[in-house]
């Protein structure tokens, strides 16, 4: 078997640094991005920040408007609820193949996944937690077996990590808490090859996410109204 991975390209490096200063918090909802401020501090040309920009616009992080410039996308209510209303549509279509599907070797990674998220969560490491639940969620989804879906949620999770950042900051032993309950729940549905428990529970934890990162979006709010 060919395990040759190619190295991740230049326009790949760059819009991964750009997502992750959108992800966590460093540039704003709405804030314009100067392709020459940034191609001059990560040391590489217009093009490639262009590239990485229109990279970053596929996966709903960078608005790019002609003659204008690129914006980080906004994130309000509107666009919060789309996320979470496709993400469960996705994630319980493919939960109910990966129940009927999976391999010992399925559950074995998600043991250990969680495993490494209590780890994570005992030592208050907040952004690898976050890594590791996108990693979690990737697993799970091992049996889509659907080209377009698949794309479409690695198109998704950017905005995904960035929702679920704003939210933990604003709680977050409650919320890492409340995302491991979930996944000890759901490793257990998966096990016992329950459907209709595993898509219960994967709808009610988008919900209570959906909402969780609302409730956060208004105090920030609230807390740049004060200031203002």
């Amino acid at each position: 078997m060919n395990t040759f991975k190619p190295r991740e390209t230049l326009t790949e490096q760059v819009a991964r640094h750009i997502e992750n200063l959108i992800a966590f918090g460093q540039l704003h909802s709405g804030e314009r991005i100067y392709e020459t401020a940034m191609a001059k501090q990560l040391d590489v040309s217009h093009g490639s920040i262009r590239e990485g920009l229109l990279l970053l616009e596929k996966r709903h992080l960078v608005r790019n408007v002609p003659r204008k410039g690129a914006f980080v996308t906004e994130l309000d209510h509107f666009f919060v609820r789309s996320l979470y209303e496709i993400l469960e549509l996705y994630l319980t279509h493919t939960g109910r193949k990966l129940a009927r599907q999976w391999q010992p070797q399925d559950m074995t990674r998600l043991e250990s996944l969680y495993e490494r998220m209590e780890a994570c969560h005992q030592n208050n490491d907040l952004l690898a937690f976050l890594e590791l639940g996108i990693e979690y969620t990737q697993a799970s989804l091992a049996y889509a077996d659907n080209y377009f879906i698949v794309a479409a949620i690695d198109d998704l999770w950017p905005s995904a990590k960035r929702c679920a950042f704003v939210a933990f900051r604003q709680g977050s032993q409650k919320l890492l808490e409340d995302n491991l309950a979930h996944m000890r729940e759901s490793i257990e549905a998966i096990r016992a090859r329950d459907e209709e428990r595993l898509t219960d529970i994967l709808r009610r934890y988008a919900s209570l996410q959906c909402e969780q990162v609302l409730a956060a979006l208004e105090v920030k709010e609230q807390t740049n109204d004060a200031v203002r």
